[in-house]
């Protein structure tokens, strides 16, 4: 843990007992009162994470948000809004930020999230071109080939794929793919998913019926498996 998570809350009380509750968790922790101070910092501060409130002085937590975003600033934030905001939760997760909680909130949620986050990030560096089983991608060109051969992907195809391998041995939920792939500005079914993973086995699967890379967990979503070597 060596970059520190900036807390961007205009509660002085709430502020310090997030500070002292990161602190003792290991992390290194600075602390802005406003959206203006809090912006600054981020831009000026390599950080692990961002914890910004949505209601600031002098510049909103959705202004703060949207401007790292446009700058390419892609530090992980988490966003805490108050109760009955749903709209400026999704407004918030269209303009990049990663998570929210909504308040009041056990810090012990804020917590799992902050790591959840953190292992996400730590394995979601993938390398340009991968070899997975018979599968050779590349992330850069968005193409991939099977036995040498290259398959016809749509661009959605590929990123529900990447999406699945950024989380290889873990389930992804289907919520977690419609962020990722389509956003929340678009209307899109659990029908729609699973018709881009049916097309994904048809092309990748030796026998799409038992397949051996895109697994489903019922009732949860899909896993995608790496191969044993």
């Amino acid at each position: 843990m060596n970059d520190p998570i900036l807390v961007i809350e205009d509660d002085e009380t709430l502020g310090q007992v997030l500070r002292k509750t990161l602190e003792s968790e290991g992390y290194k922790v600075l602390l802005a009162r406003d959206g203006r101070t809090g912006l600054e910092m981020a831009q000026q501060t390599t950080l692990e994470m961002i914890v910004l409130d949505l209601m600031l002085p002098r510049l909103s937590g959705l202004e703060v948000c949207q401007r790292l975003r446009q700058e390419n600033i892609q530090t992980p934030i988490i966003m805490l809004t108050a109760r009955g905001l749903d709209t400026d939760k999704i407004f918030g997760l269209r303009l990049g930020a990663d998570d929210y909680l909504t308040k009041p909130f056990n810090i012990d949620e804020l917590l799992a999230r902050i790591e959840a986050i953190r292992r996400r990030a730590s394995r979601t560096t993938l390398a340009q071109h991968l070899c997975i089983g018979d599968l050779e991608i590349d992330f850069a060109r968005m193409s991939i080939c099977k036995k040498k051969v290259r398959l016809d992907l749509s661009s959605r195809e590929f990123q529900v794929l990447e999406c699945l391998i950024r989380s290889a041995g873990h389930t992804v939920e289907r919520d977690k793919i419609y962020q990722d792939v389509w956003g929340y500005d678009t209307a899109v079914t659990n029908r729609t998913i699973d018709f881009h993973i049916a097309r994904l086995r048809h092309k990748l699967e030796e026998n799409p019926k038992e397949p051996e890379y895109i697994l489903t967990v019922h009732g949860a979503g899909y896993r995608f498996v790496m191969p044993e070597q």
